[in-house]
């Protein structure tokens, strides 16, 4: 997920880590990554907190009477993030998705922090009546304006969420043309159908060095199926 984060966002993470070393804390949580939004200044985060009247300052000021601060020695190692902030994170990415961005921008972020509306952060927030919907509406204006894209429409639910989420349909992604042709694979596509086919042991594994070739052949057996070139067992 990591490498689907902007370089705003990448900064954002690097500001809380020293934010929360700054304040004395062993953790970075909901609270650091708000001031990192701050601390960068900059990106839609920044620029929708300014436009719903915010003033940067005093949200900082508000984050930092509301936690307690250390004078101890801190490490300057690998500061680990709360549970919470792995969640906001991690909800960052869907904000993006609902929002058909292939990669998690500060305004995502910021969504995400007041969907954890128990977190302190999303408590700072509110005192400055930013809500997730007030977010949410500055944002769609903004792309509104720049005629980018806005959340899709509600699809029917799927009746699979969580493969969805975690994997991708590359019979359906080759459908829509967006899988290039596979060369030099035939062999080993062949060898997967084959043991896709079979009605014992039917479960092929693809081991290797990052780079050497295993999603090119899942797309090129995927391509296959679209086509029909494989058993009629696969499709």
């Amino acid at each position: 997920m990591q490498n689907k984060f902007s370089l705003r966002v990448q900064q954002v993470i690097q500001y809380s880590r020293e934010e929360a070393l700054r304040l004395g804390h062993d953790f970075i949580g909901t609270e650091h990554l708000l001031l990192g939004i701050i601390r960068l200044g900059d990106g839609l985060a920044v620029q929708i907190l300014h436009n719903l009247g915010c003033d940067l300052e005093e949200i900082r000021e508000s984050v930092e009477e509301m936690v307690d601060t250390s004078k101890g020695t801190m490490k300057i190692g690998n500061i680990p993030f709360t549970k919470r902030a792995e969640k906001v994170l991690k909800v960052s990415y869907i904000e993006g998705k609902n929002y058909s961005s292939d990669i998690i921008g500060t305004e995502h972020l910021l969504l995400a922090l007041l969907k954890e509306e128990d977190s302190m952060a999303a408590q700072v927030l509110h005192g400055f009546n930013v809500t997730y919907d007030a977010v949410k509406g500055e944002l769609d204006n903004l792309l509104r304006g720049s005629g980018q894209q806005q959340p899709a429409a509600p699809a029917e639910k799927s009746k699979t969420p969580n493969l969805d989420h975690f994997s991708r349909d590359l019979t359906k992604l080759g459908r829509d043309g967006q899988l290039d042709p596979i060369i030099g694979r035939e062999k080993e596509i062949e060898r997967v159908a084959q043991i896709l086919s079979r009605r014992k042991k039917n479960n092929p594994v693809l081991l290797g060095e990052p780079g050497v070739g295993k999603t090119a052949i899942a797309e090129g057996l995927a391509l296959r199926i679209i086509q029909q070139k494989v058993s009629p067992i696969l499709f």
